[in-house]
């Protein structure tokens, strides 16, 4: 019996990476723009931007994402009053099927944001570059990477395009991929208490608590957010903690003592050693990070 070799197509293929950032930007950054001949995303993280292409300005929220094809100019600012989290990609893509995604502001659901975040924590293995630098214009090689990073980043953005692709061009209801009940249940539960313990920042829940206002048992909880999140429930709302305080940080609104009273702190040198221990920094030392970042690249 003779085998035929089948030829596998590709709609997106990427062999090239640009850049890609992680920003934790402050209220008053502005990038003042460019443009270049390879392909680029932004997507909002968290909080608000404003972003021009060309002659066009939009606002984008959490969950949305602009692409720039290559040649567009392009920049983005912050408003003055949230201090946003990006994520940016710059790629080479000359795949026809890109054009889709010309002057396209889409919105991300949790598939999407589970492929940018392994992008990202993929990025942060393979590259000795800073992620949150915006003026990088050459990604270092870490030659400690774990195997495969460089192809994981270069498979999750092609199974991120491929995606958004599907979502896009999906006309009828019969035509998007099916998800289970028990998925649907699951991330309906996942957002229900991701929101409860959102607005609750200011205090210091305990895994009794949150499964009694929620209406559900400790186990199932505990299983939920470590498939989600790889983390137990407890650990997660202690970075959301720390995730508000660097906004509030970002914000300028408040010293050091009033943000720990404000999420629930019981001293501001717990609330440093917590801080410390999640982002590798003191609240000073991250403060002085965002400063300097504002300030621009060294000339």
């Amino acid at each position: 019996m003779e085998f035929y070799r089948y030829p596998l197509s590709r709609l997106f293929d990427i062999p090239q990476i640009i850049t890609i950032h992680y920003f934790e930007y402050g209220k008053d950054f502005m990038f003042e723009g460019e443009s270049h001949d390879f392909w680029e995303f932004l997507c909002v993280d968290k909080g608000q931007v404003t972003v021009t292409a060309d002659r066009n300005t939009h606002i984008l929220q959490k969950g949305s994402i602009i692409f720039h094809k290559p040649g567009q100019f392009h920049s983005v600012a912050t408003n003055g009053i949230i201090a946003p989290n990006l994520v940016v990609v710059s790629f080479v893509c000359n795949s026809p099927a890109m054009q889709f995604f010309e002057d396209k502001i889409l919105h991300l659901g949790e598939p999407e944001r589970c492929l940018l975040a392994t992008v990202i924590s993929e990025a942060g293995d393979a590259f000795l570059t800073p992620l949150n630098n915006p003026y990088t214009c050459q990604l270092s090689c870490n030659p400690r990477q774990r195997p495969g990073a460089e192809q994981l980043i270069q498979l999750s953005l092609e199974h991120f395009l491929i995606s958004l692709y599907r979502k896009g061009i999906a006309s009828a209801p019969d035509m998007q991929p099916a998800k289970s009940v028990k998925l649907k249940q699951d991330d309906e539960t996942f957002r229900r208490v991701h929101a409860y313990m959102e607005a609750r920042l200011s205090q210091n829940l305990t895994l009794d608590e949150i499964c009694r206002d929620n209406l559900i048992g400790t186990s199932q909880l505990q299983k939920l957010f470590r498939s989600k999140c790889g983390s137990g429930i407890i650990e997660y709302f202690s970075h959301m903690k720390i995730i508000r305080a660097k906004e509030m940080i970002r914000e300028q609104n408040m010293n050091f003592t009033q943000i720990a009273d404000a999420l629930g702190y019981t001293s501001i040198h717990y609330f440093s050693r917590q801080f410390k221990k999640i982002t590798g920094m003191t609240p000073s030392e991250y403060s002085l990070s965002i400063q300097m970042l504002a300030e621009g690249p060294v000339r």
